[in-house]
């Protein structure tokens, strides 16, 4: 079963147990989903899991950012709301990965790009965000290049 047939059970599901918040999140996360389809290839068009998996981080991205936003502005009950939704995102993404596993994936990566210096940071960070495969996200994986490569 791909990402996107179980957004479409969960939605069916969702209805049937009257929840209102996760199945808003379901909608909205199933109307971003057919939007980057039809980007990527018009109407009929449906995402690959590997696809499905980056709208959907992208969209917990958003939600991270408004979290922080609205705490820098004291609006707590939205910090809230937006916890909720994250934490529905975050079920569909894949388990991520532990601090030691991402301190021996980019020791991999900067061994196989051939890195030595910041300057390479870039070929670094191609090789290792292939490896991740999604698993952990891009400022974190950034952090641990920049800490590995003195």
């Amino acid at each position: 079963m791909t990402i996107q047939d179980q957004i479409d059970h969960d939605i069916k599901e969702a209805m049937k147990a009257r929840q209102v918040e996760r199945l808003g999140v379901l909608r909205m996360l199933k109307s971003s989903m057919k939007n980057a389809a039809i980007e990527k290839g018009g109407a009929e068009a449906k995402l690959d899991d590997t696809e499905a998996t980056a709208v959907i981080r992208k969209e917990a991205k958003k939600r991270q950012d408004s979290i922080e936003a609205f705490q820098t502005a004291g609006r707590m009950e939205l910090v809230a709301k937006e916890k909720v939704e994250v934490e529905f995102l975050n079920a569909y993404l894949p388990k991520a990965m532990a601090a030691e596993e991402i301190a021996a994936l980019v020791k991999e990566a900067i061994a196989e790009a051939g890195a030595t210096n910041k300057a390479q940071m870039g070929a670094v960070m191609k090789v290792a965000q292939a490896k991740a495969a999604g698993r952990v996200d891009g400022k974190t994986l950034s952090a641990e290049v920049q800490r590995q490569l003195v």
